[in-house]
């Protein structure tokens, strides 16, 4: 193994020691409390650890220059990375100061808290400065994951796994069955062409291939559009938000695929916009 200090010393490499450091010090900090129990307190727990250790080993491979040896496509699974961090941090900067911080915050313990989440935001910003650093010009088209319809690859299959999370109460009606069923398999086919990218295997694939993509883009749009009309036809139709809904409602957890919904639809779109004008422009 060589050592490549440039890997450290580059806009690049510099954002990812930020973002090693900072996501240290907030599961640190979290940790140090021993408030982080139950779903949320476990999710951003593991956001922050996932994120450290990664990057971590990114630095690592990068510096020693063994990357070359993984079998998959480097620059794929970085920019597939930085943005899933990206999304993932987001969510836990979010998530963790509405679930535990409570007001007024005048103790150590929440002091604590409040630094965690600033270092978790501060966190976010680096990943997503890395996105930006990473994400191929136009023209360049070596590197599909880091392209704008590659990074939507992963905000849609992220967005999906956040509606996954918050479905409840869907087997009575047949419309919002259609509406898991448009989640899942938008998913799974989103999940496969990540995958199949970075482990370099579309190549193989003996079909044009980016037609095909513009192709599943469309369809998902489309497929999309109708569980963004039948999602809220069905879960709210004669349903008023209940007096006493807590945390766990399932009035407010429709609601938010509601919302989740409309976000990958907008996604899909924009997609679909992106991949036409590489493909036929």
């Amino acid at each position: 193994a060589t050592v490549n200090l440039h890997a450290l010393t580059s806009w690049v490499g510099i954002t990812r020691l930020f973002a090693v450091v900072l996501s240290c010090l907030t599961f640190s900090l979290v940790a140090s409390t021993g408030k982080f129990g139950g779903p949320s307190g476990t999710w951003c727990m593991f956001t922050w650890c996932f994120c450290f250790i990664v990057t971590l080993l990114v630095l690592l491979l990068e510096l020693l220059e063994l990357y070359p040896m993984l079998p998959l496509s480097w620059d794929d699974f970085t920019s597939a990375f930085c943005m899933l961090a990206t999304l993932m941090v987001f969510t836990s900067s979010v998530v963790f100061p509405a679930t535990f911080i409570s007001s007024p915050c005048s103790s150590n313990e929440c002091a604590r808290q409040a630094v965690a989440t600033t270092a978790s935001c501060l966190c976010f910003i680096a990943y997503a400065i890395e996105v930006g650093l990473t994400r191929a010009k136009p023209g360049d088209i070596s590197s599909f994951l880091s392209t704008v319809p590659g990074l939507l690859k992963v905000f849609e299959a992220y967005v999906a796994c956040l509606i996954f999370s918050l479905l409840d109460e869907y087997n009575k009606e047949s419309g919002l069955l259609w509406c898991v069923a448009v989640y899942s398999i938008c998913f799974i086919f989103t999940f496969l062409i990540i995958i199949l990218t970075i482990g370099r295997c579309l190549a193989y694939i003996p079909c044009p291939l980016d037609k095909i993509l513009v192709g599943y883009n469309f369809l998902a749009l489309l497929m999309y559009i109708t569980a963004t009309v039948l999602w809220p036809l069905y879960s709210f139709r004669g349903r008023g938000r209940p007096s006493s809904c807590d945390r766990n409602c399932s009035w407010d957890k429709h609601l938010g695929v509601t919302f989740l919904t409309i976000f990958n639809l907008i996604a899909y779109l924009v997609d679909v916009v992106y991949s036409s004008r590489m493909v036929f422009i």
